[in-house]
């Protein structure tokens, strides 16, 4: 059985190998394609509304959905063309 030293240069290498690894596969997964359809909790963080105002967006035609058993499902491009829709024009420039 033969021994084997680690050093700190040994541990730096490592270090530095786990994080190119590690930037790499973040960088590869944020390239995936988004998502067509979203949940009702990731349209209220991306809209910052309550779970009683989404409620209110779907029952006055504000905001599509598809129910499918007892989930709501948001078509994320639509969020966005509505987000950009209502885009206002920033007066203080």
């Amino acid at each position: 059985m033969s021994v084997k030293i680690l050093t700190t240069d040994d541990l730096e290498n490592f270090k530095v190998e786990l994080l190119e690894d590690l930037k790499e596969l973040l960088t590869t997964s944020s390239q995936q394609k988004p998502r067509k359809w979203i949940k009702s909790s990731e349209v209220r963080k991306l809209l910052g509304v309550s779970p009683g105002t989404l409620q209110n967006m779907r029952a006055n035609g504000t905001l599509p959905y598809t129910k499918f058993g007892n989930l709501m499902y948001y078509n994320a491009e639509l969020i966005n063309q509505m987000l950009e829709n209502n885009q206002v024009a920033n007066v203080y420039n």
